[in-house]
């Protein structure tokens, strides 16, 4: 009884250590032939949209980090997809609307936030609809906007 004890001891004292030292620390690609710039960038830009969302939501000033212009340049995983004026109009489009929040009063803030989430929404709808399910997280719900209508009074 006691080797039995001493060897389940020592496999649960070995094996972890195995699994430990196989695993080689690195973070797998969600693209198994590698990600994009623009994959990288546009998953940047919508966890920047999920915090700025999270601030508006908090009542706080909403700050815009992501390299947004960065959409004509980064290279993508489909590269005939983005080398279209279709592509280029979108990404104008995008920029403007950011600029767009960025210079909004408080008053027009949230209008401005849904523009610039439309404007992912459609590009993707038209280009790459993959991320549409994600996209559409950004959106401020019935149930949020009633909170920051109830904020105002």
């Amino acid at each position: 009884m006691r080797k039995f004890a001493n060897l389940l001891l020592v496999t649960l004292f070995i094996a972890p250590l195995c699994f430990i030292s196989c695993s080689n620390g690195k973070v797998k690609s969600l693209n198994p032939n590698g990600d994009s710039e623009l994959a990288l960038l546009m998953r940047s830009m919508y966890d920047d949209g999920m915090l700025t969302k999270q601030a508006l939501l908090e009542g706080k000033a909403p700050v815009v980090n992501v390299k947004y212009h960065q959409l004509h340049t980064a290279k993508a995983t489909e590269p005939e997809k983005v080398a279209t004026p279709n592509y280029d109009a979108f990404a104008n489009a995008y920029e403007a609307s950011v600029k767009s929040f960025l210079e909004s009063d408080t008053a027009s803030r949230i209008e401005s936030y849904h523009s610039m989430v439309n404007a992912c929404m459609n590009c993707h709808q038209k280009i790459c609809p993959g991320p549409t399910v994600r996209i559409k997280h950004l959106f401020l719900n019935e149930t949020e906007l009633a909170s920051l209508e109830s904020q105002k009074e």
